[in-house]
């Protein structure tokens, strides 16, 4: 089994000790290893790396239904930021869009209490990205055809 992180994949091994472990980046051949550091940094170091321990034991004490229904609407909060940018930033939203349903699709029945919550966030951001798409902009500014109009008659009133 290995873990993914920023910094790459990690092999992990169940049957060790957490406690035992070096800290997380002591391995990287580029960085200082765990005796390079002074006894404050290790002593950081250690607390780091117990407090990663409690928050992978809390997180594997969570259903996967749970933490994957907070993942799936962490996407869409995401798809609602892009089409929120002024202009909405269509592209991104439909990349947020796409891998929410992607979750929602493909666990039907398995997402527990939360799939009908979820099945109709997914079906409001589709809405509303299709009412953003359908709105004609102009192509150079991205803003919708009838504000421009608007400050374009603004401007004229101006000179």
């Amino acid at each position: 089994m290995s873990l993914w992180t920023p910094d790459g994949e990690h092999p992990v091994d169940r049957g060790e000790s957490t406690a035992d472990a070096p800290p997380a980046g002591s391995a990287d051949p580029g960085g200082p290893s765990f005796d390079d550091l002074s006894p404050e940094e290790q002593a950081r170091a250690e607390e780091i790396a117990a407090e990663i321990a409690e928050t992978r034991e809390r997180i594997a004490e969570t259903p996967a239904n749970v933490v994957v229904a907070n993942h799936a609407m962490g996407l869409y909060e995401l798809a609602a930021i892009h089409l929120g940018a002024q202009p909405p930033q269509l592209v991104e939203a439909a990349v947020a869009i796409d891998a929410f349903a992607g979750i929602v699709d493909a666990l039907p029945e398995r997402l527990g209490e939360n799939e009908a919550v979820l099945r109709q966030a997914l079906q409001q951001i589709r809405m509303a990205y299709v009412e953003l798409s359908a709105a004609p902009t102009d192509t150079e500014t991205g803003v919708a055809a009838d504000e421009s109009e608007t400050t374009d008659d603004e401007s004229e009133a101006a000179d």
